[in-house]
């Protein structure tokens, strides 16, 4: 599937807040916990559980949520195909969607029992 410029921006109005609670919820019901996800942001983004708080509290949309995160450098390993999406190959200019897919695509392996060590890319030496 194509992501369109439309599309991107609609992910980027997104309140991270109304969001949020929909991925705990998920990762809940398959015996994951709120933890094991601000651990899985917090490698992506850099954001610790009070700044993760903090941004909930302030709703911010995904796009300055993405703004404020400094991704993690293995974030360009994340790959596969997220609500038919090919991660590595939505173009770099649709940048908030992108990152969110990424996000989500942690999120999903989570959820799905990947143990947290191969969730949170390190590069083999």
């Amino acid at each position: 599937m194509k992501v369109t410029a439309e599309k991107n921006e609609k992910v980027a109005k997104m309140i991270f807040a109304s969001i949020y609670p929909l991925y705990l919820n998920r990762l809940v019901k398959n015996g994951r916990t709120k933890e094991e996800l601000n651990q899985v942001l917090e490698w992506l983004t850099g954001f610790d559980e009070k700044t993760l708080n903090s941004l909930i509290e302030e709703k911010v949309t995904f796009e300055t949520f993405f703004e404020r995160a400094k991704l993690h450098p293995n974030a360009t390993m994340i790959k596969g195909v997220v609500c038919g999406y090919r991660i590595e190959e939505i173009p770099d200019e649709f940048k908030v969607y992108k990152e969110c897919r990424q996000m989500e695509k942690l999120i999903d392996e989570l959820a799905k029992g990947r143990k947290m060590e191969k969730i949170l890319r390190t590069v083999k030496a």
